[in-house]
């Protein structure tokens, strides 16, 4: 039997890339999405018809614990339950930092750092029931030491999903391996828009390999972390960001 793999936010970017790639590879998927419904039934259907896998997409916010509840009980009846998870689901509500507020503040970390707790405690109990279990949760470089203060409630919730990581993989040992990556510039189109063309160039030139990352890479990554290829791998923090050399 294929592998059952929840994609929290994997309607679109890194987790649609995510998703097609373990798809390819006859992994079942389970698209999360909250806004992005067109893109998820396209995503679905895609899957299914081209590589012959289950496939579901399901709404949800990941930030409110009963719709993850509901989620996950829906995968448990149709699939079986959740043996891997990717908690990529994220917002950015980037903005000058005079202009922040704690309203915003509070919902990017509940998105981003509650909802991988969320998640993460919904599906853990069947993971040790099969003696199983992958969590890989996507931070950023902007946890580790990428600074924009126009993103500070971003960066710090991509820092505490580094925290957390570390804190999962030591409660979930041993069955459930718990990694995290963390991307640096990575070219959706949710990461390109809305920047001038000098600021970009600027970017790129701050990464040793001379260009942004592709979604695609991101997802060979995944791949690897949770194949059997990784299996005396735990609790790290993978950076993937072309050796960016810094911020500002």
């Amino acid at each position: 039997m294929n592998k059952i793999v929840l994609i929290t936010g994997g309607a679109k970017g890194i987790g649609k890339a995510i998703a097609l790639e373990l798809a390819k590879n006859h992994y079942d998927i389970v698209i999360n999405y909250l806004t992005s419904k067109e893109e998820a039934i396209k995503l679905k259907e895609t899957i299914i018809n081209d590589y012959g896998v289950q496939c579901l997409a399901i709404k949800a916010d990941v930030s409110l614990e009963n719709e993850v509840d509901q989620m996950i009980t829906t995968i448990e009846n149709k699939l079986g339950g959740v043996d891997i998870l990717i908690n990529n689901a994220a917002i950015d509500l980037s903005n000058l930092f005079h202009l922040k507020n704690a309203e915003d503040f509070r919902r990017t970390l509940d998105v981003n750092v509650v909802g991988v707790f969320n998640c993460s405690k919904r599906v853990y109990k069947h993971m040790f029931e099969k003696e199983y279990g992958r969590i890989i949760n996507i931070s950023s470089t902007n946890g580790i030491n990428t600074y924009y203060p126009m993103c500070i409630d971003y960066d710090a919730s991509k820092a505490a999903i580094i925290s957390m990581t570390h804190n999962l993989a030591f409660e979930f040992a041993p069955y459930i391996h718990v990694n995290c990556i963390a991307p640096g510039f990575i070219g959706t189109e949710n990461e390109l828009e809305g920047y001038d063309e000098q600021f970009l160039k600027e970017e790129q030139e701050k990464i040793m390999v001379q260009r942004y990352g592709e979604p695609e890479e991101v997802a060979y990554l995944v791949k690897f972390l949770i194949s059997d290829e990784a299996n005396f791998i735990n609790n790290t923090i993978i950076r993937i960001d072309g050796g960016q050399m810094g911020s500002c």
